[in-house]
């Protein structure tokens, strides 16, 4: 049984701290660790799967109310490459 992903609860925040905070939260995390990441800024749902792509973690936008984006991310494996 997985483990249940951490949570980051950046509504109210607008772009660039959604990604920063990510990138804080993902560096603290363990290669394969989750994080539910729930953000209301508009540019947020553009911004954090392009991080995640560049950084090689793995997004994944879950279904969520169209003023809010969630994604649940997952912290790549190979951390220092």
């Amino acid at each position: 049984m997985e483990d249940p992903p951490r949570l980051l609860d950046a509504t109210g925040y607008r772009c660039p701290l959604p990604v920063i905070l990510m990138e804080k939260a993902l560096r603290a995390m363990d290669p394969g660790g989750r994080l539910k990441v729930i953000a209301d800024d508009p540019i947020a749902a553009v911004d954090i799967p392009h991080f995640c792509r560049q950084a090689g973690h793995l997004a994944e936008r879950l279904a969520s109310e169209p003023e809010v984006c969630v994604f649940l991310v997952t912290a790549k494996e190979n951390k220092g490459r």
